[in-house]
C-alpha cells in the first residue's frame, strides 16, 4: 500500500501528460494513415469512410459513459485513500461497458447500410462507406473494453504504459494496413474492407495487453468474483458522471454529422476537404487533449482529498500551458496549410477548399482548447451536467442553425461550417471559464476525504 501512495504522491502535470499526448498523437496517427493510404484509391474512398466514422465516433463517445464515469470515480477515490473500493469499481466498469459494446456490435451489424444510406451519400462513397462501417462496426465491443481499461490504468498514474501499448496497436495497425489495403505481404487486395479488418485485429491484441496492464497497475488485486458483484451505489455515480459527460460529446458529433449533412449539398470535393482539413485539424488541438486528461486525473485526486484550492489553481495553470502548444500549432499550420493538403491529394480544388478552413484555426482552435481543459476539469470535480446544459443551447440551438444560414443562405460553403463551429467553441469556453471561476463545482466532490481502510 505504501507504493500506492508513493506514486500518488509523484503524480504532476508533466509527469501525466506527455505520455498522454504520444498517446493522442498515436491515436490520431491511426486515422491519419487509414486517410492517407486511402487517399491512394480515390477521394471517394476517403470521403466513404469518413462519412462511416461519424457513427463510430458517435458509439465509442457512448462507450464513454461507463470508462469515463468510472475514471473519475476511482480518480476521487484514489485521492481520499480507498483503494479497495477503487478496484471493485474498476471491475465493475469493465463488465458495464463489455455488455454494453455487445449490444452494440450487435446493432451496427444489423443497421449498418440503414445508417449510411440516412446521409444523403451515393454511388461509390456509398459503397465505401457501408462496407466500412459493417466491419468496424460489428466489433465495436474491442472498443468498449479498450475504453474501460485505458481509462482504469491511467488514473492510476499509469499514463506511460497506456501510450507503449498505444505505440505497438499503431505500428501492427499500420502495417496491416499496408497489406490488407494494397495487398502486400502476400494478404489479399481488399482497399477499404483491409483498412477496417486492419483496425480489428490491432484492437483485439489491445484488449489482451491492457487486461495484463490492468493488473499490474492495481495494487488491490482485481479477484474473478468482482466482475460480476453488482453495486447500486457505485453504478449511480459512475453514470452521474459518465451519461452527462457522453451526452455531452454525443451532442457534439451529432452536429457533425448535420455539418456533414450540410457539405454533401456542397459537392464531392468539399466532401473530401472537409475530412482532409479535420485530420490536419486534430493535430492543433492536440496538446489540449494530453493536457487536458492529464488535469482532469491530477484535479480528482485532489477534489477526493479535499484540496479543491490546489484543484481551482491547476486549472488556470493548465489553460495557459494548453494555450501556449495550441497557438505555436495553429501557427504552423496556417502558414503551411497548402503544403499539408498537398499530402493528402493533388486536386486543386480540394486543396484551395480545405486550406481556406484551415486559415481559421486561431479562431476555432482556441476556443477549442479552452473547452477541452476546462470541461474535463468541470467532470473530474464531479460536476458534469453543466457542460451538457450549456452545450445543448450552444450547439443545437445556435451552432447548428448559424452553419444553415452561413452555407445555403450567404452561400460560404465549408467556410461557413467552420465559422459556426468556431461560434459554438467561444460561447461553450466563456461560459466554462465563468463556472470554474464561481467556484461553483465544489459542491459537486463524489467522496470525501477518508482514513485508508485496510482490505
Amino acid at each position: 500500500m505504501a507504493t500506492i501512495l508513493k506514486t500518488a504522491n509523484k503524480l504532476s502535470l508533466f509527469h501525466l501528460t506527455w505520455p498522454i499526448f504520444l498517446e493522442v498523437f498515436l491515436f490520431m496517427l491511426m486515422g491519419l494513415a487509414d486517410t492517407f493510404m486511402l487517399s491512394a484509391l480515390s477521394d471517394n474512398a476517403v470521403s466513404g469512410v469518413g462519412a462511416a466514422n461519424q457513427y463510430i465516433h458517435i458509439a465509442i463517445l457512448i462507450l464513454e459513459v461507463v470508462g469515463n464515469g468510472a475514471s473519475i470515480v476511482v480518480s476521487q477515490y484514489l485521492g481520499s485513500r480507498r483503494f479497495f473500493e477503487a478496484a471493485k469499481i474498476s471491475a465493475l466498469a469493465v463488465t458495464l461497458n463489455l455488455a454494453l459494446g455487445c449490444l452494440m456490435s450487435l446493432m451496427f451489424l444489423m443497421f449498418s447500410s440503414r445508417l449510411m444510406t440516412m446521409m444523403n451519400l451515393q454511388g461509390e462513397v456509398l459503397q465505401y462507406a457501408q462496407s466500412y462501417l459493417v466491419i468496424i462496426g460489428s466489433f465495436i465491443f474491442l472498443q468498449a473494453i479498450i475504453n474501460a481499461l485505458a481509462a482504469i490504468i491511467r488514473v492510476h498514474g499509469w499514463t506511460k504504459q497506456t501510450m507503449y501499448v498505444s505505440l505497438g496497436m499503431n505500428i501492427l495497425h499500420v502495417v496491416l494496413n499496408y497489406g490488407l489495403i494494397f495487398g502486400n505481404f502476400g494478404l489479399p487486395e481488399l482497399g477499404v474492407q483491409g483498412a477496417a479488418i486492419s483496425s480489428v485485429i490491432s484492437r483485439g491484441v489491445a484488449v489482451v495487453v491492457f487486461f495484463w496492464l490492468l493488473y499490474q497497475a492495481l495494487e488491490v488485486r482485481i479477484k474473478l468474483r468482482y466482475y460480476f458483484e453488482y453495486s447500486k451505489e457505485y453504478v449511480r455515480k459512475i453514470l452521474n458522471i459518465g451519461l452527462p459527460s457522453a451526452f455531452e460529446q454525443v451532442l457534439y458529433q451529432f452536429c457533425q454529422i448535420i455539418f456533414l449533412y450540410y457539405a454533401t449539398y456542397l459537392g464531392a470535393e468539399t466532401l473530401a476537404a472537409r475530412q482532409y482539413a479535420m485530420n490536419i485539424s486534430m493535430f492543433t488541438y492536440l496538446f489540449a487533449i494530453a493536457i487536458g486528461t492529464g488535469t482532469a486525473i491530477i484535479i480528482g485526486r485532489s477534489v477526493g482529498a479535499g484540496k479543491k484550492e490546489e484543484a481551482y489553481q491547476q486549472l488556470w495553470l493548465s489553460v495557459r500551458t494548453a494555450f501556449v502548444f495550441t497557438i505555436i500549432m495553429v501557427t504552423l499550420v496556417t502558414l503551411f496549410r497548402k503544403q499539408l493538403m498537398h499530402i493528402f491529394t493533388d486536386n486543386p480544388e480540394v486543396i484551395a477548399i480545405g486550406a481556406s478552413v484551415l486559415a481559421l484555426s486561431v479562431v476555432l482552435e482556441t476556443g477549442r482548447t479552452m473547452n477541452i481543459v476546462i470541461i474535463n476539469s468541470l467532470r473530474a470535480s464531479g460536476d458534469a451536467r453543466f457542460p451538457v446544459k450549456i452545450g445543448f443551447l450552444s450547439m443545437l440551438c445556435i451552432s447548428v442553425p448559424l452553419g444553415y444560414f452561413l452555407v445555403f443562405v450567404l452561400d460560404f460553403g465549408l467556410i461557413g461550417i467552420w465559422l459556426a463551429i468556431s461560434a459554438d467553441e467561444w460561447l461553450r469556453a466563456t461560459l466554462v471559464y465563468l463556472r470554474w471561476k464561481s467556484r461553483k463545482w465544489e459542491r459537486f466532490a463524489l467522496v470525501s476525504p477518508n482514513e485508508q481502510k485496510e482490505v
